[in-house]
């Protein structure tokens, strides 16, 4: 009488062996060329943190070399006596923070009224949008150099802040968004006799933090990293954001000489708000989608 067993065949055994193998030697592969890959990105990062950190000649004779020999802060000392980088710093600030509040206010409200409110020729203006994304930014340049010079705010803090005021991939990313979330949660409101705006504040605008804080991010970056704009809507070096006083120093304001430390100390420096800023909203932007895919 023959007896029914579950075990499976002995052959079946080694093949089982056989492809966990080969499923263990994919991931140390796949795991090794991520590490490989990570390391080769970071590695320009290494090399500005070790000559920021480095004298002029040791930098200029091993550039490559991650390794201060000696280590000094003689190159961010430099930056902040020698240089006009505190007032470029202040005007970075001041301009990127009130061109972030700009863009999560105006662009939420265009998308907003994209996605929601229905009137002519709302398809063509949105088409209008896309198709701005699609111009490439060198060509406004001139345009905009003309358009600043006609009224009047060439040459000043309006000129380098209300033409970054809105974008159109801000408007894009918010009215994608507020078109996934559905009509009957804002139905309530209307009922108890809320207002377009009143329902978009209290209401739809809450719902919409994870494209908020991505659009605050990205405005965030995109200002504080802007230099063409600054480019054509400033002169005065009284003006110039972070972006314009680097590509000065680069191009040998100072005098002679490699400057290694002094301009890598001053990029490296730039670079830390923009880090911070995307480490904190990361964080927020991570945990309120998962909230979202838990919830749905």
């Amino acid at each position: 009488m023959a007896v029914l067993t579950d075990r499976p065949p002995v052959a079946a055994k080694p093949a089982r062996r056989r492809r966990a193998r080969r499923s263990l030697v994919s991931r140390v592969l796949g795991y090794a060329t991520l590490i490989f890959f990570g390391l080769v990105f970071l590695y320009p990062f290494v090399i500005q943190l070790g000559n920021s950190f480095k004298t002029e000649p040791d930098a200029a004779a091993n550039p490559l070399s991650p390794i201060p020999d000696p280590l000094t802060l003689a190159g961010f000392e430099r930056i902040f006596a020698g240089t006009n980088f505190p007032l470029w710093l202040g005007n970075s600030l001041l301009v990127t923070v009130l061109v972030t509040l700009g863009r999560v206010f105006f662009d939420s409200l265009a998308g907003y009224a994209l996605a929601r409110l229905r009137f002519r020729g709302r398809s063509w203006l949105f088409a209008m949008v896309v198709a701005v994304m699609a111009v490439p930014p060198v060509v406004l340049l001139i345009p905009k150099f003309l358009v600043l010079n006609q009224l009047g705010i060439y040459n000043s803090y309006s000129g380098l802040i209300v033409p970054l005021l809105a974008d159109a991939a801000g408007v894009f990313i918010m009215k994608q968004f507020f078109e996934s979330i559905p009509v009957s949660v804002e139905e309530a409101a209307r009922i108890d006799g809320a207002s377009v705006f009143r329902t978009f504040w209290s209401v739809v605008l809450p719902m919409a933090k994870p494209a908020l804080i991505t659009l605050t991010i990205l405005s965030f970056q995109g200002s504080w990293n802007e230099f063409p704009h600054s480019l054509v809507a400033v002169q005065d070096p009284d003006l110039f954001t972070l972006p314009r006083g680097l590509a000065d120093l680069v191009s040998g304001s100072l005098g002679k000489g490699s400057q290694y430390p002094l301009k890598l100390g001053a990029a490296l420096l730039a670079t830390i708000p923009v880090a911070i800023i995307f480490v904190v909203f990361q964080r927020y932007f991570v945990r309120d989608a998962n909230d979202g895919s838990d919830k749905g």
